[in-house]
């Protein structure tokens, strides 16, 4: 039994913020590998595939796994604990990295589709790294808590780069594949990442299932009368209004942004931008998705999750008009990044609308539920653009973005509506 530890300045009890800390270092290190897989992914299926049609595999894999291990995983952080489950996602992401890189030696395409799945696979289980964050925090505290841990990711992109320049001068050297070795090196930073999540204590299950103890004046909700435990049903998220249009709202978000991320590309090229103006307008992208996720999470504990959710959804929308429709270097970069800005504010304060829904125990699978959706809505975006830009053109992908982020804003103003007649 951990004793109760009196909050410091600002209200976070040290052992929180420690906690806290060693899950955004840890997310930095495995988040280096996620960016490896979209920066160089599809280089990598053409090099061992010959085949520039399947350039979108990795990201395509990105969204089985997160549709298909999402919600087991959460099952099993709410029965086990969320470390036992992290580093379950981390080890496979580990064991994906090695898998990859041998097969990109080799040159084996069918190596490296089982590389890639299983390291998805473990990139999706290690998506309950933010349900962590959120048990280790009162609702008041929660967006602010997922931006602590998402800017994390903000510092893999930074590494991302690092490793794949040691890799090209390894490769220069020693006449490997340069986009071999990259992932060859990846298990020394996820295994540093899992680490950190090892001196992780207590779990932050048990700390959200006891947040009186660390947090005096916290008052948690009523249990039940009984003392028995209410079960857990994924279709009550759906009936309910509020918890519906949040799970919708991460979902649109990921379709919205997986057509974009693709759009960008081929919309610069198409006016004649260089590589180099495309990976720096990616770069804006990158960090419209992190470097705001502290003051967004914080905004969202402030006013409110909807007052963040649903201006994050419009801004996505606003941001692909502006890659489908416009030439120029800057709109278009302004709209990715609006994409990413959007996706980021519509993620934290959907992903902490729902932590303050469920109980502790039930956490992880209603975040799960979410990511699931998540994950089918963005393997239906990547497998819509290809063939809307090959059958038609480039504005028709973004007009499939904007449609898809009009939904939740649609959904959102019936049920405004419904209950407007209600009380009247």
């Amino acid at each position: 039994m951990h004793k109760p530890v009196a909050p410091a300045l600002g209200g976070i009890p040290p052992l929180i913020k420690r906690n806290t800390l060693l899950f955004a270092l840890s997310q930095s290190f495995v988040g280096a590998g996620t960016q490896l897989a979209y920066g160089i992914g599809p280089l990598m299926v053409i090099a061992v595939t010959g085949s520039a049609s399947l350039a979108g595999l990795t990201v395509g894999l990105f969204g089985i796994s997160r549709f298909l291990v999402s919600y087991p995983v959460g099952k099993i952080t709410d029965t086990y604990g969320r470390k036992p489950g992290i580093l379950f996602g981390q080890g496979l992401a580990l064991i994906g990295s090695l898998i990859s890189g041998f097969a990109m030696l080799a040159g084996s395409a069918v190596g490296l589709t089982l590389g890639m799945i299983v390291f998805t696979s473990g990139i999706s289980a290690g998506q309950q790294l933010r349900v962590a964050a959120t048990d280790m925090y009162p609702p008041r505290q929660r967006g602010l808590a997922l931006g602590f841990v998402q800017t994390g990711s903000l510092v893999g992109i930074l590494l991302s780069p690092l490793v794949m320049g040691l890799a090209d001068v390894i490769a220069q050297r020693t006449g490997h594949s340069a986009l071999g070795l990259p992932w060859l090196m990846m298990p020394v930073l996820i295994l540093g990442g899992m680490i950190l999540v090892f001196f992780v204590h207590p779990d932050p299950k048990e700390i959200g299932m006891n947040l009186e103890r660390y947090y005096p004046g916290y008052v948690p909700p009523p249990r039940p009368a009984n003392g028995q435990e209410v079960a857990f049903n994924s279709w009550d998220l759906v009936r309910q209004p509020r918890t519906r249009l949040a799970i919708l709202a991460n979902c649109v978000g990921q379709g919205n942004m997986a057509i974009v991320m693709v759009l960008t590309s081929l919309v610069l090229s198409h006016h004649g931008h260089s590589l180099t103006a495309i990976a720096f307008s990616h770069s804006f992208h990158a960090a419209g998705m992190f470097a705001f996720t502290i003051p967004l999470g914080w905004a969202s504990d402030r006013y409110g999750r909807e007052w963040v959710m649903y201006p994050g959804v419009g801004m996505g929308l606003i941001g692909a008009l502006f890659v489908a429709f416009s030439e120029g270097f800057v709109s278009v970069t302004l709209g990715t990044f609006l994409v990413g800005l959007g996706w980021c504010a519509a993620n934290v304060a959907s992903t902490a609308l729902l932590a303050d829904s469920v109980e502790t125990q039930h956490r992880g699978r209603a975040i799960g539920v979410s990511e699931s959706g998540g994950g089918a809505m963005t393997l239906l975006a990547a497998a819509v653009t290809g063939p809307l830009v090959e059958c038609t053109n480039l504005p028709a992908a973004g007009i499939v973005a904007v449609l898809i982020a009009v939904v939740p804003l649609a959904m959102l103003a019936w049920t405004k509506a419904a209950q407007m007649r209600a009380i009247s």
